[in-house]
């Protein structure tokens, strides 16, 4: 049962003045995106000079100041530094006065719930997680972005709606997650988008080392048109040598890979490994195909090994 009982909508300002503790990629966003709803950013920290410098492209005439001082000018304060540091932050916070009862808290940690906020819930803030599920730059086209993006939301039970409030006038979709199941939720996240990056970053140098000049004008469309089948269909998207069971193909890849990029090798077996069990499971690799084609890919890693 909370501690704190959530004070009466009336008693508050239809429209919060918000601060932002941590000028990084995603705060200045958000708080640009809350102005455009009708709030008004007020107050933001930032220690580096690239966080200076977002915070003064995105917040212009938005004074940077420390952040207990963002505390004592926001009704509604979006903690934005990285997942490490954040309990600290709060814990500091707390234990030096910054908090203000009814205060609104909001960080954007994909692992945490609200729990890590306890700190601050003791000192009579309103704690809310919003992990917004998207990629960002740093730049104003972060604000477009976050029309339609979907932010994993979790909050004491009475904060609900009012955490779903805030994501829609973001443009935002509302998915609430579970406290327990916050790190799963953030795992899958970062499984499918900054592996990805990697892996694409990694395609584009192999073309390139293959004498493709735009290895980017190449993969976008094929890129584009796998993302889409997979998004729709799931597994039965797969295709390519390892889910037809080419065990030849394979054995031809990792032995190019041994020559011009052998850091690649170790990847390339572990996403072939799970393409192949993903495959089988969903009777797209027929088990005649799956042993030579296993065989390809524990010779492989014996070849690492080696």
């Amino acid at each position: 049962m909370s501690t704190f009982q959530q004070p009466d909508p009336k008693d508050r300002p239809a429209r919060l003045t918000v601060g932002v503790v941590g000028a990084g990629r995603v705060g200045p966003a958000l708080a640009a995106s809350l102005g455009l709803a009708g709030h008004r950013p007020v107050a933001v920290s930032g220690v580096s000079d690239a966080s200076r410098r977002r915070a003064a492209l995105m917040l212009p005439d938005v004074p940077l100041v420390p952040p207990a001082e963002v505390l004592d000018r926001a009704d509604l304060v979006l903690l934005t530094v990285p997942d490490d540091t954040l309990p600290g932050l709060v814990e500091g916070l707390a234990e030096t006065g910054a908090v203000r009862p009814g205060q609104l808290l909001v960080h954007t940690s994909g692992r945490y719930g609200a729990r890590v906020l306890d700190p601050a819930l003791r000192a009579g803030a309103l704690p809310i997680a919003l992990h917004p599920a998207m990629t960002f730059t740093g730049t104003p086209v972060d604000v477009q972005r976050l029309a339609g993006c979907s932010f994993g939301v979790t909050a004491p039970e009475e904060l609900r709606l009012a955490a779903e409030a805030l994501v829609i006038e973001m443009g935002g979709e509302p998915e609430w997650i579970a406290e327990e199941m916050r790190p799963l939720y953030h795992a899958a996240l970062a499984l499918g988008a900054n592996h990805l990056v990697t892996l694409v970053a990694e395609s584009m140098e192999l073309l390139r080392a293959a004498g493709v000049e735009a290895p980017d004008c190449m993969l976008g469309p094929l890129l584009g048109a796998a993302l889409d089948n997979a998004l729709r269909s799931g597994d039965a998207a797969l295709t390519g040598p390892v889910a037809r069971g080419d065990a030849g193909t394979v054995a031809a890849h990792i032995a190019e890979l041994r020559k011009h990029a052998p850091e690649t090798v170790a990847g390339y077996l572990a996403m072939a490994r799970a393409t192949a069990d993903r495959a089988l499971a969903h009777g797209l690799l027929k088990p005649e195909l799956a042993e030579d084609l296993l065989g390809v890919l524990a010779d492989g890693t014996e070849g690492d090994a080696r």
